[in-house]
């Protein structure tokens, strides 16, 4: 089990597409690194240099991160992401 702490995040990059809208099939060399996250485990409110961290993302939503972000690793031969919170730019709805 992966327990992230006070602002950190798990996240699991989802895929991105094959083809473009107009139908051209890329090749995964001009695929470009997906943005788009499902977050596995969310770390618990907290407080950090005094302040108070409120966790806005939950188990289960898909969003978009900062492309540079997180700390990648690897656990039970799945690749996962650790980002903070405010490394999160978009809750997708």
């Amino acid at each position: 089990m992966l327990r992230p702490l006070v602002d950190k995040i798990v996240v699991k990059m989802l895929e991105s597409e094959d083809s473009t809208k107009s139908g051209i099939i890329l090749t995964s060399g001009s695929k470009e690194k997906s943005q788009i996250a499902e977050v596995i485990e969310v770390g618990p409110e907290g407080r950090i240099d005094g302040n108070i961290v409120e966790m806005y993302v939950k188990k289960g939503d898909k969003v978009i991160i900062n492309k540079y972000a997180g700390s990648e690793f690897k656990y039970n031969n799945e690749d996962y992401i650790v980002v903070k919170q405010s490394d999160v730019l978009v809750i997708v709805d």
